[in-house]
């Protein structure tokens, strides 16, 4: 005989709750200044496991983490970074190159966590549903992850750095993983050594944010 779940019944989010809501989606930043005090285990674990709350396709689940523990990893990933970035730069002419040089893009060096996140391009979870006509739903719903990791992060105070400026096939070389695992991203985690609200690249004068972004079309 099946048994009937018992009804659940949703919170009520108030007006309270969604200022706080407001204010952590404020304060998410992409941090590259971090203290190398170690993170709490407990709260780390308690991180990733509300990341795997976050949206995917089919319910598939595509997210695939790697903690990079080890020195000589570490060392080629920063190694990588510096060459990536190297390049990068000769991209850039005049002002725009000088100010380039300047920023901070990158906690590598300081960041007691790293996190490499990949997508599963081979998971039978999910049996495809969604994927025919937009394979490349797999890896936005790593994003979905990422994002939901970064705001989990931040309630409990840490802060998070998306480094992209790394080449991903050279990542995956170096942390030997299985040949249908793609990065989607590489993440720094810690505490911030300090804490604003406007993004870095807006102070140093790189870009600023525009809010008619979110205008939305009719047609």
């Amino acid at each position: 005989m099946l048994k009937h779940k018992a009804v659940e019944t949703p919170p009520d989010f108030d007006t309270r709750f969604r200022q706080n809501f407001a204010d952590l989606l404020r304060w998410r930043r992409d941090v590259r200044h971090f203290l190398t005090d170690p993170i709490d285990e407990h709260i780390f674990q308690k991180v990733m496991a509300l990341t795997n709350y976050a949206p995917s396709v089919g319910n598939s689940q595509p997210w695939r983490f790697v903690r990079v523990n080890d020195p000589a990893r570490r060392e080629r990933v920063i190694d990588n970074f510096k060459q990536v970035n190297s390049a990068a730069l000769s991209d850039y002419k005049g002002d725009r190159a000088a100010l380039y040089a300047k920023l901070k893009l990158a906690g590598l060096q300081e960041a007691p966590v790293h996190l490499a996140v990949f997508s599963d391009e081979g998971t039978e979870q999910g049996h495809k549903l969604g994927r025919k006509t937009m394979p490349e739903m797999l890896r936005y719903s790593v994003v979905t992850a990422v994002h939901t990791l970064w705001l989990a992060a931040r309630a409990y105070d840490l802060g998070v750095g998306w480094v992209s400026i790394l080449d991903p096939e050279e990542i995956s070389a170096i942390l030997d993983v299985p040949e249908e695992w793609r990065l989607v991203a590489y993440l720094c985690i810690g505490y911030p050594a300090k804490k604003e609200m406007t993004p870095e690249l807006e102070l140093k004068g790189w870009e600023h944010r525009h809010p008619e972004n979110c205008e939305v079309l009719l047609r």
